[in-house]
């Protein structure tokens, strides 16, 4: 959805009949429609395609022969039986660029193994240090490991098309989401790897900043974020607690990550004599990050989120006027767009088969073959 977004054409292959299974992800549905499949699908056209048959293949490598990049997420090993994997295609269509999404890689002794989301987010540790203390490890509330292994597929995908135009020869991208999930781990695993140190479940708190965390107002939570000793001063000169960055148990980022319980004790009862209204306003005018903790659709709602291009609309052929989110990457002379809404399952089927030289006769034939 990224390239396509950024003006790749992208064509989605799906199973004939049955289609990508986040179609049939829901409730909620809109229109008919699942709403998961709406969100990461737009700018695409779909075939459909039974890859078991010849006729099948043969139309998959006449697309190939015009393509680019081939971005698949079968199970290491399945494209290879059909005739289908790098190797095979390579020798074929030495300039495509070969990009493979798989849960645990294409090496190693996972490499068999499918991959979920939210098992990665199990196996990798990420839910080990998610939710409080006392409480239960939780997975966060977005596919968030499958859309790292998105993020980085566009990346490998660009530094390969890049090296292409200077050697002339596609390569392989291979991304799994067991790595991605494990880059996420990021500063956590610098402490367990350099300092022996065990990263546990905090809550909202963070393990190496303080004051970092949802904190009291006098009408609910909001979360403060003081990331050095200057924004802790003005927030003590806001709080009305200028004591506390000349006390030696605060006047230090690792001193106050320290004494984290006790600097609580000391913020509080402050921070609960005004709304959170006025807190959010007042920090934010003495320069300290802070932010309301909203609720999706008083996110979606945001005159910033206007002003950013990030809700667009457009017409499915089956839901009628869906929304969608904008583009993310504002490029000031190339700039992305949402031109087309997710495709419903085989939209484009025979356009596409006729562009790439077949004819009436051989579309019914395969038809009527079940090869599309």
């Amino acid at each position: 959805m990224l390239l396509a977004d950024m003006g790749a054409r992208v064509i989605k292959v799906e199973q004939r009949g049955r289609g990508d299974e986040t179609r049939s992800w829901g409730p909620p549905f809109s229109g008919g429609e699942s709403t998961y499949f709406l969100s990461i699908n737009r700018n695409k056209e779909s075939i459909t395609l039974d890859l078991k048959a010849a006729a099948a293949r043969e139309a998959l490598d006449r697309l190939l022969a015009q393509a680019d990049v081939l971005v698949e997420n079968f199970r290491p090993g399945t494209l290879d039986r059909l005739g289908l994997g790098y190797t095979t295609l390579r020798a074929r269509h030495p300039r495509l660029i070969y990009a493979s999404i798989s849960g645990y890689g294409q090496t190693g002794p996972l490499r068999d193994r499918a991959g979920y989301d939210a098992v990665m987010q199990a196996e990798a540790g990420l839910m080990s240090i998610t939710g409080d203390a006392d409480g239960p490890p939780f997975r966060l509330g977005v596919a968030i490991v499958d859309l790292v292994a998105g993020l980085y597929a566009v990346q490998g995908i660009l530094l390969a098309l890049y090296a292409r135009e200077r050697g002339g020869r596609g390569q392989w991208v291979d991304v799994s989401l067991f790595d991605g999930a494990i880059s996420l781990l990021s500063y956590q695993a610098s402490a367990c790897l350099n300092a022996s140190f065990t990263p546990a479940r905090m809550g909202n708190r963070h393990p190496t900043i303080a004051p970092y965390d949802t904190v009291p107002a006098a009408d609910g939570e909001f979360f403060l974020a003081v990331g050095n000793d200057d924004q802790f001063r003005r927030f003590c000169d806001v709080a009305e607690l200028r004591s506390l960055p000349v006390d030696p148990r605060y006047a230090t980022n690792p001193a106050r990550v320290v004494n984290y319980d006790a600097l609580c004790g000391e913020i509080a009862p402050a921070l609960r004599s005004r709304p959170r209204a006025q807190w959010i306003e007042l920090l934010t005018q003495a320069g300290v990050p802070c932010g309301a903790v909203r609720a999706v659709p008083d996110v979606l709602t945001d005159p910033q989120i206007e002003a950013r291009q990030m809700i667009e609309v457009v017409e499915h052929a089956a839901a009628g006027l869906v929304k969608v989110l904008g583009v993310p990457v504002k490029l000031s002379e190339t700039p992305g767009s949402v031109r087309t809404a997710p495709p419903t399952l085989g939209q484009h089927t025979e356009a596409v088969l006729r562009e790439i030289g077949f004819g009436a006769s051989e579309i019914a034939r395969m038809r009527a073959e079940g090869a599309i």
